[in-house]
């Protein structure tokens, strides 16, 4: 039952922050182009003084659920070495941490990324994450 818990939250968490990048990239970014300059800037302020208190805490859930529920998915390494899941699982795991700790380092310490400053990059790796979550369980 625990763990049940455990990994709805994590997809409801898993959602809100990949919606919100879906809806960003989707959407957002396109109106600001469409109402121009000073207009499209302060409507997407307005939304995102909202996203900002909810989003990056839904990372935050993400990143430790996961966690919490690594060590029930991975299990134990046979004698044969790491299944594909395992290897599958290892890589997103580490996606996943990656983003968390970019999320933390905005959040909490104020650094913003020096480098892919757009939320086009932490969409691609909530894709992969995605797929590697599928592909893990095949084979």
């Amino acid at each position: 039952m625990f763990y049940t818990t455990i990994h709805i939250i994590h997809l409801l968490a898993a959602f809100t922050y990949g919606g919100f990048l879906f809806v960003d990239i989707l959407f957002l970014t396109k109106m600001q182009k469409t109402l121009g300059g000073e207009k499209g800037a302060e409507c997407r302020e307005a939304i995102m003084i909202h996203v900002r208190k909810v989003v990056p805490y839904a990372l935050f859930v993400v990143v430790g659920t996961g966690i919490i529920m690594f060590p029930h998915i991975f299990g134990t390494v046979g004698e044969d070495g790491m299944t594909h899941m395992q290897i599958v699982l290892l890589i997103k795991a580490f996606l996943g941490l990656w983003l968390g700790l970019r999320g933390f380092m905005q959040k909490v310490f104020k650094i913003n990324p020096w480098l892919f400053k757009s939320h086009y990059f932490p969409f691609t790796l909530v894709v992969i994450i995605i797929i590697l979550s599928q592909v893990m369980w095949v084979v």
